[in-house]
């Protein structure tokens, strides 16, 4: 059984390292591209809610849940949205598969202190767009614009119980990763377009501080939560080509490098903005939960100074998130619908871009499964998301998407101190 997890594991971190690009939103131009969901399948189908911790399953959110661990526990899972694009002149369909995460966590000391590391996609850029206008001398000139790339995160946690019912931890984050962006633009009867590319690539760390605190009233209990993102400052080497191309075929006729290091842009810095989350929750352990979130960002603050774009601004980003879980009984042996966990939750975030003065909003609206699997508390999770972004106003694009996500959290007595020799 191990060795298979071990493949499983190598199959998936091969994955992870050959398919970076899991966007086809025309969203993805701007910032570092789209923002991944970086949360278990779990945590995402109660809302995206990050506040929930156990003794059994990994947190990605707040380290703190490592101070609860009892078990090794391995975490893996992947997704596929399906999207529709609609302006107020057409509508197109897509669709984009990805690695969600992949994460190991191992308690150094039993529900008292614990160690995490893994892989989780951050962002992504993957988009083609055109536009059409019409020059001074009535020709018709066409802009095609291209995205490729993303940023990935390596991570290190570890998490302790200071006192009863008080846990704490922290997170060290490695960004890396490129982001490619490139501009076509072509004039009716010109023989020769113009291109420009760029890319970046970027690297640098920020880190995760959280914090939870649980009392009990009887059988009941009260979940608290505070977690500190801290400003990504990135590293960012930068790299610019223009020049001519044939029309159509796109064939290179004069491609010349950018002397950027005398603009002062060989080398820039890439800011992510602090955020802060805090959350209240109220349940009865292995029984039903539920809770509530609330996520502010100054995102006004963000600065990409290379690959910035034009017509967009950025302001103070907040999300606000509901969510929770019922599990019948989880001791049942006649009924296994009694022992799976259902989950269900709602979000709503302000992404802090603006586009063409016009703030971009996500709606979603989450369910999800976690069925047993074997011994150990393992199980297999199953995550459905239905969900709109952006508007048709001011000439945008307005997202409806549906992403379906499957994941494994596998649990172990490995590493654990032997009671009876």
């Amino acid at each position: 059984m191990v060795k298979k997890f071990v493949i499983a594991f190598l199959c998936f971190a091969t994955y992870a390292v050959s398919a970076q690009n899991g966007s086809v939103s025309p969203y993805s131009l701007f910032g570092v591209g789209e923002l991944r969901t970086v949360r278990t399948i779990d945590n995402q189908s109660m809302g995206g809610l990050g506040m929930y911790t156990d003794s059994i399953h990994i947190n990605l959110n707040n380290p703190a849940s490592l101070g609860k661990l009892a078990l090794t526990s391995f975490s893996a899972a992947v997704s596929h949205k399906e999207l529709r694009l609609e302006t107020n002149a057409e509508k197109q369909t897509s669709s984009v598969s990805s690695l969600e995460y992949l994460a190991v966590a191992l308690p150094v000391q039993f529900q008292r202190a614990g160690f995490g590391f893994g892989l989780k996609p951050y962002s992504a850029i993957g988009y083609s767009l055109l536009n059409e206008t019409t020059d001074s001398q009535g020709n018709q000139v066409t802009t095609t614009y291209t995205g490729d790339g993303g940023l990935n995160q390596v991570y290190i946690s570890t998490g302790l119980r200071l006192m009863q019912d008080l846990h704490v931890g922290a997170t060290v984050n490695y960004y890396f990763g490129n982001l490619e962006k490139s501009r076509l633009q072509e004039t009716e009867d010109v023989i020769f377009g113009t291109v420009d590319q760029r890319r970046s690539n970027v690297d640098g760390f920020d880190f995760n501080f959280g914090m939870t605190y649980t009392p009990k009233f009887g059988k009941y209990k009260l979940f608290t939560s505070a977690r500190i993102n801290t400003q990504a400052n990135l590293v960012s080497v930068n790299e610019q080509q223009i020049g001519s191309v044939v029309a159509g075929s796109l064939r290179p006729i004069e491609i010349s490098d950018v002397d950027l290091e005398a603009e002062n842009l060989k080398n820039t810095e890439i800011k992510i903005p602090t955020t802060t989350t805090i959350g209240l929750g109220f349940g009865e352990d292995k029984h039903w939960f539920i809770g509530g979130e609330y996520s502010f960002q100054k995102y006004s603050e963000f600065i990409n100074t290379f690959l910035k774009e034009d017509n967009t601004e950025y302001e103070d980003a907040s999300s606000y998130a509901l969510g929770g879980y019922f599990v019948p009984d989880h001791t049942s042996l006649d009924s296994f619908l009694n022992r799976v966990t259902y989950r269900a939750g709602v979000r709503l975030d302000n992404t802090g871009l603006i586009v063409n003065d016009k703030p971009i909003e996500n709606f979603g609206i989450t369910f999800g499964l976690g069925i047993p699997v074997g011994s150990d508390f393992s199980n297999l999770n199953l995550g459905f998301e239905v969900g709109r972004r952006g508007t048709q106003m001011n000439n945008l694009v307005r997202e409806s998407y549906f992403k379906f996500s499957i994941g494994l959290a596998f649990n172990a007595r490995w590493f654990m101190k032997r009671q009876i020799n």
